[in-house]
């Protein structure tokens, strides 16, 4: 037995008790459960890609064309998903404006088709779509050669770095927020405070999109396109993430960081289409990925490198949506914690009747 400070003696369970508090106790099982969730989500998301309606355009003569079409929508599993595009320009066209991901180019006079595919859209999709084509073109005893029209940079390894680049953002946001919340206390006290957090937050997004762009441009070169596309996006990132984390803690106080931790890490993460760009995702990741802060950044960042900033509205309004949204709720909550706090005050302070 163990002597307390005040002298007497306690048993192993009192110090058991003493070491690990309830309340310390139920932050670890939930910190077990955050694990078991990441562990979960970035192995059903990745264990097994497979393509899914990978959107393919089709350019052929007018006699075979929608044949051609017919045979590749219908091949076992479904994994492309053919249009019939009028000529090899308007794919090309369209592969820039991210509506296709590939388009197969027939050759009428010979027995060699060219597949166009965009690598820097992600590695593992061209190559998937690449392998599905080929097994296609080889059952009509014909060949294919693939031709990358949007190919990554020397300096990005599978079109990884967008998606790196975006993560980074991201664990800055919520750490930047976290740390601003828990200094003084987890919950804003009132809204003048929420306000000087949020301003916080939004010069450190600044900060944070800057060194982000200038490390994978000009200190690594591991993505071309827009250096202030890219400082723009990344701010945009950041700090919708951070907003996201400051509601979570006025909403929930410490067990907030968990939450934003959930949306951004375990759920946001493996649904970006990073690794696996989303047809080669499972149909739930695939869903909500283009919603969360990671999905829409990566995507983004991918359009500005690659696609001369094509289909980036969506995904810019998305994070817009999560800064926004995250801001007016940090201050909505503020302000009415610090109403409640106010009445509660009030109520103690009033004089009762005599007797009551």
């Amino acid at each position: 037995m163990a002597m307390t400070d005040d002298g007497t003696r306690s048993t192993f369970l009192g110090e058991v008790k003493s070491a690990v508090t309830p309340h310390a106790s139920l932050l670890v099982l939930g910190v077990l459960g955050l694990m078991i969730a990441f562990i979960t989500s970035y192995t059903g998301a990745f264990h097994h890609p497979e393509p899914t309606r990978v959107p393919l355009g089709v350019v052929a003569p007018a006699q075979v064309r929608g044949q051609l079409v017919n045979k590749l929508d219908r091949l076992p599993g479904t994994p492309l998903d053919p249009r019939a595009v009028l000529s090899e320009r308007a794919a090309r066209q369209r592969i820039a404006d991210r509506t296709l991901d590939g388009a197969l180019i027939v050759d009428p006079r010979g027995s060699t088709d060219r597949l166009l595919v965009a690598g820097g859209g992600g590695a593992s999709l061209s190559q998937t779509v690449e392998l599905v084509v080929r097994s296609a073109e080889k059952a009509e005893h014909r060949t294919v050669r693939t031709i990358d029209v949007r190919p990554a940079a020397p300096g990005d390894g599978r079109s990884l770095s967008s998606f790196y680049l975006v993560v980074g953002w991201c664990v800055g946001g919520y750490l930047c927020a976290a740390i601003l919340a828990i200094s003084a206390g987890a919950r804003p006290s009132n809204g003048h405070r929420a306000v000087i957090r949020l301003a916080a937050l939004a010069v450190y997004a600044l900060a944070a999109g800057l060194a982000g762009a200038i490390i994978v441009g000009p200190v690594l070169g591991a993505l071309p396109g827009t250096f202030f596309g890219l400082w723009g996006l990344g701010a945009l990132t950041v700090f919708a993430v951070g907003a996201t984390t400051l509601a979570c803690q006025a909403l929930l106080g410490i067990l907030g960081i968990g939450l934003a931790i959930l949306l951004i890490v375990i759920l946001g993460n493996p649904s970006a289409g990073g690794a696996y760009p989303y047809p080669l995702l499972p149909p739930f990741w695939r869903a909500i990925g283009p919603a969360l802060p990671p999905g829409a950044g990566t995507w983004a960042a991918r359009s500005l490198a690659y696609f001369r900033g094509n289909a980036v509205t969506g995904p810019l309004l998305v994070l817009s949506a999560w800064a926004v949204g995250g801001a007016l709720l940090t201050l909505a909550l503020s302000v009415l914690r610090r109403k409640d706090e106010a009445d509660g005050t009030d109520e103690k302070e009033r004089p009762h009747p005599a007797g009551a």
